[in-house]
């Protein structure tokens, strides 16, 4: 390969990581909280589930709205809540969620 060869395969290479990159980043500001499983997961369901009363858990997330865990939960009524939850598992705060129901991710 001659030098002009050489270069033009390395811009293009160098175009694709950063075209590459500032997609992973535009991505990244979606809704990607990471899911809570395990042990946590069971035990905030558990929480939000006692503060909110039944319903079918639509979502959970790590560290969301300034909450250690968050859990969304779909009420019987039709209601969407989010109940965040300090690392202890206490409620620190409950909202309404605008989500209209699970992830498609």
């Amino acid at each position: 390969m001659n030098k002009r060869t050489k270069w033009m395969v390395g811009a293009g290479l160098a175009v694709a990581v950063v075209l590459g990159g500032a997609g992973t980043v535009l991505a990244g500001n979606a809704d990607d909280d990471a899911q809570l499983t395990g042990d946590a997961r069971d035990r905030a369901v558990a929480a939000a589930k006692a503060h909110v009363g039944e319903g079918e858990v639509t979502d959970t997330e790590l560290g969301d709205d300034g909450a250690a865990y968050g859990v969304e939960i779909l009420k019987a009524d039709g209601a969407q809540v989010e109940v965040n939850l300090d690392r202890d598992f206490k409620v620190i705060g409950t909202e309404a969620d605008d989500d209209s129901g699970p992830d498609d991710d």
